[in-house]
């Protein structure tokens, strides 16, 4: 006997978006025209890119800081054109990364409790691209290396502890770069371009493993993903303009494992993958409503489960990593939906009559350590994310300030002669008082982060006590 319905733990995924009094309001979402997300999250801040005069800019916003966002609240706000792209590390909550219309990609350290000023000075400048950059992507398992996309069909790999590209790729693409994606471990990349290509790549040899021509065959954009096991997902357009997805296996990019029709409608599908449950969220931009499937070995591979629909068209999406979710509630997936002028949040949930931890729903995920340092990573080492549990939740540490140590030419020239060394004995006096004063200064910022982390103290102390309140009231 074939069995008639398949087997799955989320076939009754249950999508909800929050109470109005939980969304972010009276937010001018950007309207440049392209195709990202606009959006990025993580367990601390949601950040959105948003309509600025003269120049570009994105918000910051602490989960918490839902309701009316006041016109004057503080943005980041350093770049001379519109952002394009903004992504979070996934190694440091605190620290995002910037791509924008100027031709440069700038990486921004984000107070602990959010901004109470506007941030015009990045931590670093990165410049290298000739054309607008509008892909922005951390290495997944490698601290301080980040991947960038411009439209002078180039990719450049930066180690932004020091400043500087390492990589540049730039012989790879003939025509625009629609999207890129690192591998699991981060060894490999997968782009999509104009050229209806998709290119597997070793970035630090420099050479494409696997590609496949016409991947779809519409004109309009397309999307590439890695998936968990290796294998490339894509949503693209067919010749007769219907959106399509597709799963392909690179070591034979001839025929696709899968591909299915969906739509006609014409916006770009937003891919969103987690891959601990093997899910696979499309958000079209324009559309109103998150499709999601279940990436499985057994025919038909792509397993359509639901579709979560609403009122309002979808300007652009963020989406929670794993450890941000509330697992006392089965919450698997949380977006957070831009409309043209508030931001809000949807929920996903599995319904479970116990109240335990499912550790079916929650196997160990990616945690926020970093496995390998840039250096080891450009060296040729590749390591697979460090997992942890969110059997008790997730709670955030702190994090180390992204120090950039810019390397001096000067320093490794050698001495003429003796002379110099003569020369630069009484300056060492004379900056005696300098390191007095740098020594105070310490003092101080030392005294104003122990404050500010007293402050962080008593804030959660008063949001607990306000919650036992609320449940005795109750």
């Amino acid at each position: 006997m074939r069995r008639v319905v398949r087997q799955s733990k989320f076939r009754h995924v249950f999508g909800q978006a929050v109470k109005n009094d939980q969304c972010y309001d009276d937010i001018r979402v950007s309207r440049v025209t392209w195709d990202s997300s606009f959006c990025a999250v993580n367990p601390r801040f949601v950040a959105i890119i948003i309509e600025a005069s003269g120049g570009g800019a994105f918000l910051v916003l602490p989960l918490h800081k839902t309701g009316r966002i006041d016109k004057s609240y503080p943005t980041v706000c350093g770049h001379t054109g519109p952002v394009l792209d903004i992504d979070w590390c996934p190694h440091n909550d605190q620290v995002i990364a910037s791509g924008s219309e100027d031709c440069t990609v700038m990486v921004w350290q984000i107070p602990e409790n959010g901004l109470t000023l506007s941030l015009t000075e990045p931590v670093v400048i990165l410049e290298g691209h000739s054309k607008r950059v509008g892909i922005v992507a951390w290495h997944p398992t490698a601290r301080n290396v980040l991947l960038s996309a411009g439209c002078d069909n180039t990719i450049i790999i930066w180690n932004v502890g020091t400043g500087e590209a390492l990589l540049n790729l730039d012989d790879i693409h003939s025509d625009m770069i629609y999207n890129v994606s690192w591998n699991r471990n981060g060894s490999l990349i997968c782009t999509a371009s104009k050229d209806k290509k998709v290119r597997v790549i070793d970035p630090r040899k420099q050479e494409i493993v696997a590609e496949k021509e016409k991947a779809h065959e519409g004109a309009r954009p397309m999307r590439a993903i890695f998936l968990a096991d290796g294998n490339v997902f894509t949503t693209g357009f067919s010749r007769m303009s219907e959106r399509q997805l597709a799963l392909w296996n690179p070591k034979n990019m001839e025929e696709p494992i899968a591909l299915h029709e969906m739509d006609t409608s014409n916006g770009v599908l937003l891919p969103f993958y987690d891959p601990d449950t093997s899910i696979i969220y499309l958000c079209g931009k324009g559309d109103s409503s998150i499709r999601y499937f279940e990436i499985t070995d057994e025919s038909p591979y792509v397993h359509y489960l639901n579709t979560f629909s609403s009122k309002e068209p979808q300007r652009g999406m963020g989406y929670m990593p794993k450890r941000g979710l509330d697992v006392n509630k089965c919450e698997i997936a949380r977006f957070f939906k831009l409309h043209e002028r508030k931001c809000e949040p949807i929920i996903m949930t599995v319904p479970r009559k116990s109240d335990l931890f499912q550790d079916d729903l929650y196997p160990d995920t990616a945690g926020p350590e970093a496995a390998l340092e840039a250096e080891e990573w450009f060296e040729g080492r590749n390591a697979d994310p460090l997992l942890i549990s969110l059997k008790h939740g997730y709670i955030p540490g702190k994090n180390r300030d992204l120090k950039v140590v810019k390397k001096n030419i000067l320093d490794s020239k050698p001495t003429a002669n003796k002379k110099c060394d003569l020369i630069s004995v009484p300056k060492k006096t004379a900056d005696a008082a300098g390191v007095q004063n740098e020594a105070k200064l310490d003092e101080i910022l030392k005294e104003i982060k122990s404050i500010k982390d007293t402050i962080c103290n008593q804030d959660e102390r008063i949001s607990k006590l306000e919650q036992q309140m609320a449940k005795i009231a109750a």
